[in-house]
């Protein structure tokens, strides 16, 4: 076979070949990703204006009670704020609820006693943010796990579990910042609704139909 032969047999599968990528990156071109932190093309009423950094910027955190919730409070306020700390007119309010829990992993036997040599600790958040008003405008929640050594020695054994507290609860108040960011993204928070009316049997002799219960309607 001559090579113009094998040539004129490879083109049209070399045509083929162009057609799919460049129908590939036609595709590629459709798609678009929106960063999460650009401005607002055309705020409206229902959703924060401007971009969510500066919503973020506007959010002031409540007190919270133990010390993770207290370091988990901390560290949000430097998120959302960027070093300034709490807005002096702030436009949502953020409640946090925030529990740590912590549970051996591994132990060794002491004297026939089990004595922890790991453990990990959770550390979860539950959030509320609301306007000015008090309306709720989102709410959820979020969680992070961190390992850690204990030692036998007392001291270093509480020291540990400090440390261990204070990396979780820097990497909870990263979530939850994240968390609260797509939800000024997304907008208000609307209630799932509620279940249909049911229906009464009324009792007619003839032709019986259901009827919509309601408050002042009683089965006869």
């Amino acid at each position: 076979m001559s090579s113009p032969e094998v040539m004129s047999r490879r083109r049209p599968w070399r045509s083929v070949a162009l057609a799919i990528v460049g129908g590939a990156l036609m595709a590629v071109a459709a798609c678009t990703v929106e960063p999460l932190y650009m401005a607002a093309p055309a705020p409206s009423s229902a959703s924060p204006t401007g971009s969510i950094g500066s919503d973020l910027s506007t959010i002031a955190v409540t007190p919270v009670g133990d010390r993770v919730g207290q370091q988990v409070r901390n560290q949000l306020i430097f998120l959302f704020g960027g070093g300034k700390g709490q807005p002096a007119n702030p436009r949502y309010s953020l409640t946090l609820g925030v529990t740590a829990t912590s549970e051996p992993t591994a132990n060794i036997q002491i004297n026939n006693e089990n004595e922890p040599t790991a453990a990990i600790l959770t550390a979860y958040a539950s959030y509320v943010l609301a306007d000015a008003s008090g309306k709720v405008f989102s709410r959820g929640s979020r969680q992070f796990q961190s390992s850690y050594d204990v030692p036998r020695q007392e001291f270093a054994a509480v020291r540990a579990r400090i440390d261990a507290e204070d990396r979780a609860a820097r990497e909870l108040a990263e979530l939850v910042r994240l968390a609260v960011a797509q939800d000024l993204k997304r907008g208000p928070y609307t209630p799932p609704p509620g279940p249909p009316p049911a229906t009464l049997f009324t009792g007619c002799k003839d032709s019986c139909k259901p009827v919509q219960a309601s408050s002042t309607s009683q089965p006869k």
